[in-house]
């Protein structure tokens, strides 16, 4: 049975759209005009336990509606879904003591008291036993290197350290399932490094299932197993990224050095030439002909090194957008 399961999930808001001007705002008193918003459309998800999944979209796609439904925030118009087998706008005790939510634009810790406060309150809570809170904050503290961190006011630390203990908080009772939105959201590179190696060695040590949304596509790189990519609240891709770029029909790039000065004339039979510099050569070719033209470069020069470049993960995502609004 699936941890995570998801079946025709919808999500429908009804908002009021309001005129311009004075006029406009008294005409919506009087006589509203309601509009329908579809934030999530026939949304269906299967995840076993142990698997860290990708949810990817643009912004408004509908992801961060799909976690609150999944974690019993908001209600869903029509579908079903369940996690560890409950119905989760149920909001049992059981089931929230086994799942975690993180939000990068949320925050979960009070402004004003140091991190340490609010992890005691949150050892109360979710009635975690004093030896396993012990070890485990300070298992986490050294994992993320913020053991200094705890006593100071939250607002006095900075974003990075802000939603270290953020992580903390979310995953001192050891929880089964958990969501991640935008874990490292305007984190500076060494920070989000950091976040990454610490999710990957959790996931190894407790076998906890993870839904990820991130628009760093190197979290999802390091960290995903699979993707699941949505837009306009629509599946358009369930898959892994090796086959989602084995999908594109986009460009590779293939870098040559060759023994003696390369002549962009010779080469460009086998693609176009982006760039030559004495002995080494840059060619843009379609992927599905990079075999063919790697044999007939290879069968032509004396090609000392060679290397292909796929295109980037963003570029093959954007163009599933594109294709997917053009529809």
């Amino acid at each position: 049975m699936p941890i995570i399961e998801a079946t025709h999930l919808c999500k429908t808001y009804t908002t009021t759209k309001r005129g311009k001007g004075f006029g406009g705002a008294i005409k919506s008193l009087v006589n509203p005009e309601k509009t329908e918003v579809q934030a999530v459309n026939d949304v269906n998800l299967s995840i076993e336990a142990g698997e860290i999944v990708g949810f990817l979209g643009p912004n408004g796609a509908g992801k961060t509606t799909t976690l609150k439904m999944l974690t019993g925030i908001l209600y869903p118009t029509s579908g079903s879904c369940s996690v560890l087998g409950y119905k989760p706008t149920d909001r049992k005790p059981e089931m929230l003591r086994q799942l975690s939510l993180v939000m990068g634009n949320k925050q979960q810790l009070w402004w004003d008291l140091p991190a340490m406060d609010s992890f005691l309150v949150f050892k109360e809570l979710y009635e975690v036993p004093e030896a396993l809170f012990k070890s485990r904050l300070d298992q986490l503290l050294e994992a993320l290197q913020i053991t200094d961190k705890i006593d100071t006011q939250v607002r006095r630390l900075s974003l990075g350290e802000r939603m270290k203990c953020e992580l903390v908080a979310a995953l001192l009772y050891a929880p089964k399932v958990i969501f991640l939105d935008e874990p490292t959201l305007g984190l500076d590179v060494v920070s989000q490094k950091r976040i990454r190696e610490f999710l990957q060695e959790l996931h190894e040590q407790d076998g906890s299932t993870i839904l990820l949304t991130s628009h760093y596509m190197q979290d999802v790189q390091e960290l995903c197993q699979r993707v699941v990519i949505i837009d306009h609240g629509t599946v358009v891709y369930e898959g892994s990224l090796e086959h989602l770029a084995s999908m594109d029909s986009g460009e590779s790039q293939i870098q040559l050095q060759f023994d003696h000065d390369a002549s962009s004339e010779a080469l460009a039979k086998f693609g176009n030439v982006s760039a030559v510099e004495g002995n080494t050569a840059t060619l843009t070719v379609a992927r599905d002909q990079v075999p063919a033209a790697l044999s007939g470069i290879l069968s032509a020069f004396q090609v000392q090194t060679l290397s292909v470049e796929e295109p980037p993960l963003e570029d093959v995502i954007r163009r599933l957008f594109l294709d997917h609004q053009k529809k």
